[in-house]
């Protein structure tokens, strides 16, 4: 979720709307042949929802998918690829995934401790030495009341565990005390050129927002984590993933960078004034040599579904263990909640009811709204700051995708969806 943009949403003004009300909407596409209409009637909601979100110009498109038990429930396709309005999205449309990647690498990394490679009491230091000088930043002040941010010694080292569960105390620089935050900006950390060996040596350059292992504080902590998995085989984060997850799953479009003209041709694109999710793809598309384990994969609908449905699987498709049982359990068992010394504050992203494992929300609880919103317990899900989100409910036997690409509608569209698609489950045709 790169997680380059802030993950509160917000509304800008869609100047293009005015062009959208003499342009004819796009009706919703049934993208999947293979469903069956009473499964479609269940969800007939969440088509009206997305046919209304594209007519009042708020989406360019999107594309939601709902699988049960292994079956085919819901696909449909919803407007453009880009604001320009030619391409239908289609299955196959590219999606910048941001936080969604974050998953990914985390599957990758545990993959490397189920194989007795890595350990996640391991320090970071172990594989990066420049963590072994890295400082805690505290906010103070001098004499004379002038804000000033004193850096002091962590009180144990960073570790693999920390990046896991986002206990490091790496921060994003959008999030955090405004001193923290400036710190960041000044040190211009996506200056020039770099790969993943460059950027994790200039996090290490900065100082923590909090002391490890004490906060939930979202961050570049899985971009230092790619690193480790290159460090360790040898490869490519790249490299890496599709050796062992996305050439075995069958994710033949998740990438880091578009090579083609036919891979360009399938990219959404927010509106022009969604400046947050704009600004924050130059930066990612300038950066190609740069794979960011935190937020810099491409893919599709159909893709992620793959990765989904073996998560769902308990870490196994098609015949194949990705995760081994214990390995599984422990990424998807939540590690910040009572008794772990771990805090929350403003910026906690996992929600209301929510815990954290090793790179899932977890549900823990049904959590303070009345009523509770809906899904199971021990239901997993993540999105990303491009709008992107996915959910699975053990319980249910159910997955569920929703790609789009924006950051000023995101806080909102997810939500509303997740509720029309559980009313859905369990209403009549």
């Amino acid at each position: 979720m790169t997680e380059l943009i802030s993950r509160p949403a917000s509304r800008l003004v869609i100047a293009a709307c005015a062009l959208l009300s003499l342009v004819a909407p796009v009706a919703a596409a049934d993208c999947d042949p293979g469903a069956t209409a009473p499964a479609y009637g269940r969800f007939k909601a969440v088509t009206a929802y997305f046919d209304n979100e594209i007519a009042t110009g708020k989406l360019p498109g999107a594309v939601v998918l709902i699988e049960q038990r292994g079956h085919p429930r819901y696909l449909q396709c919803f407007g453009y690829r880009t604001p320009a309005r030619t391409q239908p999205i289609t299955p196959d449309t590219l999606f910048a995934l941001h936080s969604m990647t974050k998953p990914i690498t985390s599957v990758a990394a545990m993959m490397l401790i189920d194989a007795g490679r890595l350990s996640l009491q391991d320090p970071v230091s172990k594989y990066i030495p420049a963590f072994a000088d890295v400082q805690v930043g505290v906010e103070s002040k001098t004499e004379d009341g002038k804000p000033v941010l004193k850096r002091v010694p962590p009180d144990r080292p960073v570790t693999v565990e920390d990046l896991m569960r986002q206990t490091s105390g790496i921060t994003y620089s959008y999030i955090g005390g405004e001193l923290i935050r400036q710190a960041y900006a000044d040190a211009h950390i996506f200056d020039g050129a770099f790969d993943n060996a460059a950027f994790a040596e200039r996090i290490a350059r900065l100082p923590l927002a909090r002391q490890p292992g004490t906060l939930w504080r979202y961050g570049h902590s899985t971009d230092v984590l790619g690193r480790i998995i290159e460090i360790l085989s040898g490869q490519t984060l790249y490299q890496f993933e599709k050796q062992h997850l996305f050439d075995p799953l069958g994710m033949t479009s998740t990438k880091y960078v578009l090579e083609t003209d036919d891979e360009r041709a399938r990219m959404a694109e927010p509106w022009p004034d969604d400046v947050v999710l704009g600004r924050a793809e130059r930066l990612r598309r300038a950066h190609p040599e740069w794979q960011s384990g935190g937020g810099g994969l491409v893919s599709t609908i159909t893709d992620y579904a793959r990765f989904a449905r073996m998560i769902l699987n308990g870490g196994e498709l098609d015949g194949r263990r990705y995760l081994s049982p214990a390995a599984f359990a422990a990424m998807t068992t939540d590690h910040i909640g009572p008794g772990s010394g771990v805090e929350r504050d403003y910026f906690y992203f996992p929600g209301d009811g929510f815990g954290y494992g090793y790179g899932f929300a977890v549900r823990t609880d049904p959590g303070e709204a009345k009523p509770p919103p809906p899904g199971s317990l021990g239901e997993l899900k993540w999105d990303g700051g491009a709008g992107t989100y996915f959910g699975v409910d053990r319980k249910l036997g159910l997955i569920y995708i929703l790609m789009e690409q924006t950051e000023t509608e995101r806080g909102r569209v997810g939500p509303a969806f997740k509720k029309l698609l559980y009313e859905g489950l369990t209403g009549r045709d």
